[in-house]
C-alpha cells in the first residue's frame, strides 16, 4: 500500500492523453492528483475515471488550468462556480477533494492525514522593492504574463488576491482543525501551488513567480504538522527537505518538458512520486535539493 502523486497531467495536449492510458493497475495504492489536469470537464472526466479504474483511492486539488473559463465551454462558470464545477465532477467519479473531509492514511509511512488543499495565489512572490500594484508591469517587462489574467476570475471576489486571502484563511482553519482531531498522525498537505517562495526556481521565466503561491502559507510546514508538502505548476520535479519536512513538486508537464523521458523508454508509470511511505528524513531534517526527471 503506497501513496503516489502526479501534477499538471495537461491533457489537452494529446501526447499526454495516450500516456495517461498507459498508467498501470495499483489496486491497493492511492494517487494525488495535484491540479493543473486540464481545461475542459472532458478532461477531468477522462482524468479521474482513468486513476479510479487504476488507484483504490484517489484526491484532486485545483491548479489555475482547471479554473479557467473557457468560452467554447461554459462561460457561466466563472470563479469560485468553476471550482464548485469541478468538486462536483471529481465527486461523481468518487474522488476526494479539498471540500471534502481529510481521509486518514493508515499504510506504512502512517499514521496521516492526506491533506488536498486550494490558496491559489496573490502575487506576493515578487522582490520586496515591487509593489503589488506594479507587480503585473514588472513581469510584463520581460514579456511574462500568465494565462490566468485573461481566463482565471475570481468571482464573486473582486480580485485574485481576495479569492486567495478567503481561502488562506478557509484552509488554515482546517489544517488547524485536522491536527487536533488527530494528535498522533502528521499531514500530507497536497496544493498545487508550492507552500514556500523558496521553492520557486524558474530561470527561464523567473517573474513567473507572481503567479507560483502566496507568502501567507510560507510557515505551513510547521504551523501544522506536515509529515510531506506535495505540489506542482512549476513544470520542475524535485525534492527538498525544509526542517525534517519532505516538499515534493510531482509536475508531468507538457509535451515538450517531458517527452525526451518518454523518449528514453519510460513512461507515465516512471514518473509517479512515491509521497508514502518515502524516504526516511535526512539527519538533521535538511538536505541539498534534489532535481528529478523521473522516480
Amino acid at each position: 500500500m503506497k501513496l503516489y502523486a502526479i501534477g499538471d497531467l495537461h491533457l489537452s495536449y494529446e501526447f499526454n492523453r495516450k500516456a495517461l492510458q498507459e498508467l498501470k493497475p495499483h489496486p491497493d495504492d492511492w494517487l494525488i492528483l495535484c491540479g493543473d489536469v486540464g481545461e475542459s470537464a472532458e478532461h477531468l472526466e477522462l482524468a479521474f475515471s482513468t486513476a479510479k479504474r487504476n488507484f483504490k483511492e484517489v484526491f484532486w486539488c485545483p491548479g489555475n488550468h482547471e479554473l479557467y473559463t473557457m468560452q467554447s465551454a461554459r462561460p457561466d462558470l466563472r470563479g469560485e462556480k468553476k471550482y464548485e464545477f469541478c468538486v462536483e465532477l471529481a465527486r461523481k467519479h468518487g474522488v476526494h477533494t479539498p471540500e471534502d473531509e481529510f481521509v486518514r492514511w493508515e499504510g506504512e509511512g502512517g499514521p496521516a492525514i492526506i491533506a488536498p488543499i486550494f490558496t491559489l495565489y496573490d502575487y506576493s512572490f515578487r522582490p520586496a522593492e515591487v509593489s503589488r500594484e506594479k507587480a503585473v508591469k514588472w513581469a510584463e517587462e520581460t514579456d511574462t504574463v500568465a494565462t490566468d489574467e485573461f481566463l482565471l476570475h475570481a468571482d464573486p471576489y473582486g480580485t485574485r488576491d481576495e479569492w486567495c486571502g478567503a481561502l488562506v484563511r478557509k484552509f488554515a482553519d482546517k489544517l488547524g482543525a485536522a491536527a487536533a482531531a488527530h494528535p498522533d498522525a502528521k499531514l500530507v498537505i497536497a496544493n498545487h501551488w508550492p507552500l514556500r517562495e523558496d521553492l520557486v526556481y524558474i530561470p527561464r521565466v523567473p517573474r513567473f513567480s507572481l503567479w507560483c503561491g502566496t507568502k501567507e502559507t510560507e510557515d505551513w510546514h510547521t504551523r501544522f504538522p506536515a509529515k510531506v508538502v506535495v505540489s506542482g505548476h512549476l513544470h520542475v520535479p524535485r525534492t527538498d527537505w525544509k526542517r525534517g519536512v519532505r516538499f515534493e513538486e510531482v509536475s508531468l508537464g507538457y509535451p515538450k518538458q517531458w517527452g525526451d523521458v518518454h523518449a528514453s523508454g519510460r513512461d507515465i508509470n516512471d514518473v509517479l512520486r512515491e509521497i508514502l511511505p518515502g524516504p526516511e528524513a535526512p539527519l538533521g531534517g535538511e538536505a541539498e535539493m534534489r532535481w528529478r526527471r523521473w522516480v
